[in-house]
């Protein structure tokens, strides 16, 4: 992995766009739009052989007419153009390209990943690194880039989303826009043809105007420069992942849309978790999960203590945390004294701490800085529903009064409503203080507090020191090499388990058979119950044609 010129990404002194456009509606129209109207404080040059001027400014008719060094390129033209265009560009002393073009081998197409290949060959020797192609480009919003076609520029924010899908980034970047939420970097990154999920995590660890980095994945390319740089990434800021693919059908639409198999969801959600990473599983979720972990909230443990001025919020917020791996704290007898010597002798005396709909502000403030003083509360939520009696403003300001008094105290906040509690929550978001609309998604942010640090803690584990036995190399060559032979670029199964048995790592026991009879004996030198799999170069999905025969 490197993070070599990606300074010319993301810091560059001047910028060209190569296949500018005045034609309405035009991807080079609308990247000359969104690049001359957000603001980035240096040179934009447009290339393009039939316009004299692209949105009044000077356009040159070619690359060799530029009239200084351009660090950034972003490239709109035919497919065929662009290994020549990386070439001129690298012989200027342009250091980084964003490919918008399509048609360099998505899915299946040869033509594709040869013109793919001569593109990186022209890069290769002025060390030029590419983000795409097939992608819609990049936002950076504290120099003010858009070098994209996407329909907004973001909030300035210290959250970064690099995401496979140009579209999932163009709906997040709606979804955000529509609830304030700012970003530092909005990165499309497509085929992933040079800069991957590694360099840019790689990047984006070092990078001071980022908190937190969300992933959305549809499949991996290089799996252990992913895992070293997500690694090293989620040692330093909280790093979520959404990953699509999950299914069968979800694969292999994965695999015509990117041109590279999903893999196996379960290992997957391994490497997540090995990797310090939280995996979450909706859009919505995603966004809940960042602004928890970016709040700096951790825990030491999984027991979660309630305040609440109503007993069913309370009780909701309890169900919610069934089915998960938190639990209701049970409060100390110590805890349950103090609560009892500032609040009402109506409170519910256990937890959830009911304290009663007419609870002011000072209630919820003697009851919170009770409840965070408890040994066997690892959070605290805090649930408010509006009353005719009591203020949702008042009572949010007490607790944000106590909170400023224990900072990192883990305390998630719920107040149920929507225009009594607007301006609560307002308030709350003002001091990054994590708030929640409904008690079910204050408890699933409690979730993934829990999950992220399981998963620090599986980060920050060594495993165990195996033997100096060398690994069989030519036995693990021969495997390949015989595939290789025959034309393939991937591996069966069993070809697979044989390599990794060839460097001990431990693999199921598996047999190839070649007949009913043969199949029979192996079953029973291995033991029963077994697994009859159907052994084919040209079958990926195996269940999908009945392939796959369990417990026999």
């Amino acid at each position: 992995m490197t993070t070599r010129n990606l300074d010319a990404l993301f810091h560059p002194s001047a910028i060209a766009l190569i296949g500018a456009s005045n034609r309405p509606g035009s991807v080079g129209s609308v990247i000359a739009r969104n690049l001359f109207e957000a603001g980035f404080d240096g040179p934009i040059l447009t290339v393009n052989p039939k316009e004299r001027a692209i949105r009044s400014s000077l356009n040159y008719a070619s690359i060799a007419d530029l009239p200084i060094p351009v660090d950034l390129a972003v490239i709109a033209t035919p497919p065929d153009a662009i290994p020549g265009v990386i070439a001129e560009l690298g012989e200027k002393g342009c250091r980084a390209a964003v490919v918008i073009t399509a048609g360099f081998g998505e899915g299946d197409k040869v033509e594709g990943k040869e013109l793919r290949q001569k593109m990186l060959d022209a890069a290769k020797p002025h060390l030029l690194r590419i983000v795409g192609p097939n992608c819609i480009g990049f936002i950076s919003t504290r120099p003010r880039i858009n070098a994209s076609f996407a329909h907004l520029m973001p909030k300035q924010g210290d959250v970064a989303f690099v995401s496979q899908s140009g579209a999932m980034a163009t709906a997040v970047l709606d979804w955000a826009h529509a609830r304030g939420f700012g970003f530092s970097h909005i990165v499309s990154l497509g085929d992933m043809t040079d800069v991957d999920f590694g360099d840019l995590l790689d990047f984006l660890a070092l990078d001071n105007a980022t908190r937190a980095i969300l992933l959305y994945v549809e499949s991996i390319t290089d799996a252990r420069k992913f895992m070293s740089a997500g690694r090293i990434a989620a040692r330093t800021k909280p790093v979520i992942v959404i990953k699509s693919g999950r299914s069968a059908a979800g694969a292999k639409a994965a695999l015509s849309h990117t041109g590279a198999l999903a893999g196996s969801d379960i290992v997957y959600d391994a490497a997540f978790r090995r990797a310090g990473m939280l995996r979450v599983y909706e859009l919505r979720e995603l966004f809940e999960a960042v602004t928890t972990l970016s709040a700096g909230l951790r825990l030491k443990g999984e027991r979660l203590g309630i305040l609440t001025n109503g007993g069913g919020a309370g009780v909701l917020a309890t169900d919610a945390l069934e089915g998960t791996t938190g639990r209701i704290a049970t409060l100390a007898p110590d805890t349950i004294a103090a609560l009892d010597a500032v609040l009402p002798a109506t409170w519910s005396g256990a937890n959830p701490v009911d304290i009663i709909g007419d609870a002011p502000g000072r209630r919820y403030a003697d009851g919170l800085s009770a409840m965070l003083t408890d040994p066997g509360s690892d959070a605290i939520l805090v649930l408010n529903c509006p009353t005719a009696v009591a203020d949702s403003t008042e009572a949010a300001d007490a607790v944000i009064d106590v909170i400023a008094r224990h900072p990192g105290a883990p305390v998630l906040t719920c107040w149920l409503g929507e225009t009594a509690v607007a301006e609560a929550r307002r308030r709350f978001a003002a001091k990054r203080v994590p708030t929640y609309e409904t008690p079910d998604e204050a408890v699933r942010a409690f979730s993934h507090l829990a999950a992220y640090r399981r998963n620090q803690t599986l980060l920050m584990e060594t495993p165990p020191a195996r033997g100096f036995e060398e690994p069989d190399r030519s036995r693990a060559r021969e495997i390949v090499q015989e595939a290789v032979a025959a034309g393939r670029s991937t591996l069966t199964e069993f070809e697979a388990k044989g390599v990794l048995a060839a460097y001990d790592i431990p693999v199921v026991a598996t047999r190839r058979a070649s007949s009913p009879e043969e199949a029979a004996t192996f079953a029973a030198e291995i033991g029963r119950p077994v697994a009859l799999k159907i052994l084919s170069q040209d079958i990926s999905h195996k269940t999908d044609v009945g392939g796959v025969r369990l417990d026999l």
